[in-house]
């Protein structure tokens, strides 16, 4: 399986248009952790609990039938003050989809998720896609800087807090999973992440 860890300056430069980080302009020690693919009814709470422990703010990019079979979970991110983000009603490839099916699924989301944020699920659509997103339907699309690797099948909860805190940075956009799959690795990877850049003198924000 290959991915990179760390989004290399190339690709981002590939995707103008896309959120990658905040390092520009982000004042202060600051990290934006995000979750894909939830709402879970397990791995969910757990990370609520565990950011509830660091006073940590986070961003989740949700899937539009999660939400709705995790209905109360969702209203719970959004009490307890977290930012939640389109990852489309059935986690299309926007690669492997025709656009017109591609955007009328993220706009069935979009009746669920009250959001101004757009995350593709895989980190991939058109540039077609990609405009239709900015300029039509006005979403932030988010991508990230530093991916855990957390739905990796050789990958460990300390190999996926090791690559996070190796190449996360003040102003990172940091990719981590609440779903069934990533569960086990998240248990371990998410507290050690939040212990050590809390120990750091590091906040954790929201993506705006």
């Amino acid at each position: 399986m290959f991915y990179f860890t760390k989004t290399p300056f190339w690709l981002k430069m590939l995707y103008p248009d896309c959120l990658w980080d905040y390092k520009k302009n982000s004042n202060g020690k600051k990290i934006y952790l995000s979750f894909d693919d939830g709402p879970h009814p397990e791995a969910t709470p757990f990370v609520l609990e565990q950011l509830k422990k660091f006073n940590a703010k986070a961003s989740f990019f949700c899937i539009g039938k999660n939400v709705i079979a995790e209905a109360a979970i969702y209203k719970r991110i959004l009490m307890e003050g977290h930012k939640v983000g389109n990852h489309s009603f059935d986690h299309l490839n926007g690669w492997k989809t025709d656009s017109k099916v591609y955007l009328e699924n993220i706009e069935k989301a979009r009746r669920l998720i009250d959001s101004d944020l757009f995350r593709p699920p895989y980190g991939r659509a058109t540039a077609f896609q990609i405009r239709n997103l900015k300029v039509k339907l006005r979403y932030k699309i988010v991508m990230w800087d530093v991916l855990s690797g957390d739905f990796d099948p050789v990958v460990d909860g300390q190999i996926a807090a090791e690559r996070v805190i190796r190449n996360s940075k003040s102003g990172s956009i940091v990719v981590f999973h609440d779903s069934a799959k990533a569960f086990p690795v998240l248990k371990t990877a998410l507290p050690a992440v939040l212990a050590y850049f809390s120990d750091n003198g590091y906040s954790f924000e929201k993506i705006i």
